[in-house]
């Protein structure tokens, strides 16, 4: 055991990975806890799926160190890592059905073939996809598969599972069904999980914490709230949900849509303001205002509140508005985000 990677989990110490003169990961540093399900979220192109793949083994670093469970990996060859990958795209085998899928992923050196068997089972009993072992890939629906590439992952009993958009390719209705599987059987089996997504609501529901990244280096370290309730800079605010930004003396603040009270008649603190576009979001509905100062501000009111406000074809042209809490920030990091 390195004295530098004593506890439990898994700990990147300033991690590089360059492509040519470019810094894909620049000097990443964090750690998660064992037992944690922790979410990369950034933007496209701004390392996360490069620093997934540099953990996993598929990438050879440029600088840093990497400890899984107090034991340093840095230099270990991806098959002496002990770890699970699931990717976008599945990445299952066409010509085999679910089991062997599952099996090839088995350690079978001194394993029965009715022990080989047993596992499987266990593991498709895990994934909720019992009786699904002789079905081919192309027999089963995006879904199924991404849960068939996750038990295939977990078949090695692996310290570590790496997450790369496993439900990217599936449509919006499946994702949120995969979401709340995935967080059950988290805590079914609590391995050590890092999920990359560019989908911050996906990260916040499904993660016990968040590494928020941008152009290659670590923006933000946070649980869900935390960092959603209190932003180190405009860019961490508006990863997690839209913000309207306002003038505020010689910084700028962020308003989200929620913040934001309407009304009909002025109220203490209240500016008018002109409405402009409204967009019906189900149970909620956004609209779009305009102050007489030009800056514009949405607010998200319930679908009950807006029918009141409005009435109709014959809406007011102006309604009464406050921001409720703002986040503000120095102009320097309005220009770095």
């Amino acid at each position: 055991m390195s004295e530098d990677g004593a506890s439990s989990g898994i700990r990147i110490a300033a991690v590089t990975k360059r492509f040519g003169g470019v810094a894909a990961v620049d000097r990443v540093t964090f750690a998660v806890a064992a037992g944690t399900l922790a979410a990369v979220l950034g933007p496209s192109g701004c390392g996360k799926s490069t620093l997934l793949r540099a953990i996993a083994g598929f990438e050879t670093i440029d600088g840093g160190r990497i400890f899984l469970n107090g034991r340093e990996i840095t230099a270990l060859p991806l098959r002496e890592r002990r770890i699970g990958f699931v990717f976008q795209h599945y990445a299952l085998f066409p010509h085999m059905d679910v089991a062997k899928n599952i099996a090839f992923a088995l350690d079978v050196r001194g394993r029965s073939s009715r022990a080989t068997s047993a596992r499987v089972e266990e593991l498709l009993e895990l994934v909720q996809l019992p009786g699904y072992g002789r079905r081919y890939p192309h027999q089963l629906s995006g879904g199924q598969r991404q849960r068939v590439a996750l038990a295939r992952a977990l078949a090695g009993d692996p310290s570590l599972l790496l997450l790369d958009e496993p439900f990217a390719a599936l449509d919006l209705q499946v994702r949120r069904e995969l979401r709340s599987w995935l967080r059950g059987l988290h805590e079914v089996v609590p391995v050590t999980t890092l999920l990359v997504t560019h989908d911050a609501e996906e990260a916040m529901e499904i993660a016990d914490q968040l590494v928020l990244m941008q152009g290659g280096r670590v923006e933000q370290i946070g649980t869900p709230l935390q960092v959603y309730d209190d932003p180190v800079s405009p860019f961490a605010l508006q990863l997690l949900g839209p913000a309207d930004a306002i003038p505020s003396g010689d910084d700028l603040a962020y308003v989200r849509p929620h913040d934001v009270r309407v009304e009909a008649t002025s109220f203490e603190g209240s500016h008018p303001a002109q409405v402009g576009r409204v967009v019906a979001l189900g149970s909620r509905t956004r609209l779009e205002l305009v102050l007489g100062n030009g800056v514009t501000l949405h607010a998200d009111v319930s679908a009950q509140h807006a029918a009141g406000l409005l009435g109709g074809p014959g809406r007011p042209a102006a309604l009464h508005v406050a921001a409720l809490q703002r986040h503000t920030f120095p102009t320097t990091s309005f220009e770095r985000a």
